[in-house]
């Protein structure tokens, strides 16, 4: 692939990734968040353990793939962002869980709410850093909320997530969450997904 080509995909994906953001709103309670300390050093991409990974929940990767996979089974509107056909099943890929768990604990860790690192790295970034060799990336992050079911409800009934959800591009996906007692939110959700 040229690298022009490569450009204008990494160009693509990061639009898609803001887009699904659209800076917080609806995926969190919204707090003044007191400023976030300096940044530690992002924690490894397979560090963690199970019960980190998954805030503590059971099933949460059966939930999580049952529930994304229904959505996209059935299709949907996902408002500003148009109608959506049922899509093909996602598969769970370890190297895009590591990549999300990373993204957040570190936001967990350091109290802060965005899809780019405070060390300035961007989803791509935490993804290359995986090893997982892409061709398209999305990602939905959220914070605050208690269960999979709870996330994923929010993320159906955001435009630009719900988007990202039913995306024909994506064939697999991560999931984490990392929980942080101290941290505004508590919970702090990343969904990476991705086509090799």
């Amino acid at each position: 692939m040229a690298m022009n080509d490569l450009r204008r995909l990494f160009s693509l994906a990061t639009l898609l990734a803001l887009q699904a953001c659209g800076g917080g709103e609806g995926n969190a309670p919204n707090t003044n968040a007191p400023p976030a300390p300096a940044p530690a050093p992002a924690p490894s991409p397979a560090g963690g353990t199970s019960a980190d990974i998954t805030c503590g929940l059971a099933n949460f990767e059966a939930d999580a793939l049952r529930l994304i996979n229904q959505v996209r089974a059935a299709g949907a509107n996902c408002g500003t962002q148009g109608n959506f056909a049922p899509a093909a099943p996602l598969s769970a890929r370890t190297q895009l869980t590591a990549a999300a768990y990373g993204h957040s604990r570190d936001m967990a860790d350091n109290n802060y709410f965005s899809h780019t690192s405070q060390d300035g790295r961007t989803l791509a970034d935490r993804v290359n850093a995986t090893a997982y060799g892409w061709s398209s990336l999305g990602e939905n992050i959220a914070a605050g909320y208690a269960t999979v079911t709870q996330t994923i409800d929010a993320w159906r009934a955001s435009d630009g997530h719900c988007a990202n959800l039913m995306n024909p591009r994506f064939t697999e996906f991560g999931l984490a969450c990392a929980r942080n007692e101290a941290s505004s939110y508590r919970t702090y959700w990343t969904l990476d997904l991705g086509r090799p």
